[in-house]
């Protein structure tokens, strides 16, 4: 195999390997189908990735394992009760059994759906990621939080299935569309804010490396991240303790927008870095952190091409659906706020009009 980064996800019996590198899609996935014993994969595609897709399917074939392809849909639409459905009759008329290991490749999307069937098919069957978007490296495909959306609610219906592992070829970064990489890199600097101040200022120096896609950078951006969300999910694996939820800074703002402006609008980590602002605006005006942390926050996401403002988004309707948000407590708002680059906490009972004012200060 290609020379690769490990992170390793400590779950005890559900721990797991994250493996990060250039060109390492056959070789890695023939280990794995090693490792897991693997005889029958149910390949849940993301049908943009088809090409991709090839060559783990050609690595599977030619290690004996029968595989299954199972094609979805693009886009926040498909992580619905409906196509979860379509792909639970798919599996049973594939002969899938408890035996059979699920393989998620795609964003996202792709990954959040099939962990959701994967973990209710059968009772549960082994699950691998292989994400091949940017937000779905540094983000989604760690940590086991897999799930669909309901009308106007986002990530309602999910479970805590962890991966059996992750897989990321940072090739299949070069052919994503500009506008869905730069919007991976706002979970990028999510990181930054919410856990190390050292890695928000690489980011800075960095910028321009990370523009280009750098392999170089990419490798040590993707790695760091995928470190810093382990390193949470193994104190705090199913929020319990409050400690993973500082990974959603930003996210309450972001799915009420994702919300109201209708899913697909804004691409997720669009959202995420309006909602950030809109966080950090927040923050501000309690007087949690001063206008320089907002600047310096602000320009970092701009300077990688990401958008800090939603202008025409109704502010009644976005506090209806933050009244909707999982960190909702008795029916008083709860907001990840910073309190320095590197430091965020979650805070209760935030009053109505603090948010509303932030609100209107990012237009």
């Amino acid at each position: 195999m290609q020379q690769s980064t490990t992170v390793h996800v400590d779950l005890e019996s559900r721990g797991y390997d994250i493996w990060i590198g250039e060109d390492i899609l056959r070789d890695s996935v023939r280990l794995l189908a090693t490792r897991l014993r693997m005889t029958h994969v149910a390949a849940v595609v993301d049908v943009n990735v088809q090409g991709w897709f090839s060559e783990v399917r050609d690595s599977l074939r030619e290690g004996g394992c029968r595989v299954s392809v199972h094609n979805v849909p693009s886009g926040e639409e498909a992580k619905s009760l409906g196509e979860a459905e379509r792909l639970w009759n798919e599996l049973l008329q594939a002969e899938t059994d408890r035996k059979s290991v699920l393989l998620a490749m795609g964003g996202g999307v792709t990954g959040d759906l099939a962990g959701f069937v994967a973990a209710t098919y059968a009772r549960g069957l082994a699950f691998v990621q292989v994400p091949t978007t940017l937000l779905a490296q540094v983000d989604s495909s760690v940590g086991g939080k897999v799930g669909i959306n309901m009308p106007g609610a986002k990530n309602m219906i999910g479970v805590f299935w962890q991966p059996a592992a992750v897989l990321i070829d940072l090739r299949t970064l070069a052919s994503l569309p500009e506008r869905e990489y730069q919007a991976g890199l706002a979970e990028v600097v999510k990181y930054g804010v919410i856990l190390d101040a050292d890695f928000f200022a690489w980011l800075e120096h960095e910028q321009s490396a990370i523009r280009v896609r750098d392999p170089r950078a990419l490798q040590e951006m993707v790695a760091r991240c995928c470190r810093l969300k382990a390193d949470v999910v193994e104190k705090d694996e199913r929020e319990t303790t409050g400690l993973r939820a500082v990974l959603n800074y930003g996210h309450t703002f972001c799915h009420a927008i994702e919300s109201v402006a209708g899913f697909g609008q804004y691409l997720h980590g669009e959202a995420v870095a309006i909602g950030m602002t809109m966080a950090a605006e927040l923050a501000r005006r309690m007087g949690r952190i001063d206008s320089a942390l907002v600047t310096r926050q602000t320009a970092l996401l701009q300077a990688l091409g990401l958008p800090t403002a939603a202008r025409e988004l109704d502010q009644d309707r976005l506090i209806g659906a933050m009244r909707h948000d999982k960190k909702v407590e008795h029916g008083r708002l709860r907001f990840v706020l910073p309190s320095r680059i590197g430091h965020v906490e979650l805070v209760a009972d935030v009053a109505e009009f603090l948010v509303r004012e932030a609100l209107a200060g990012v237009e």
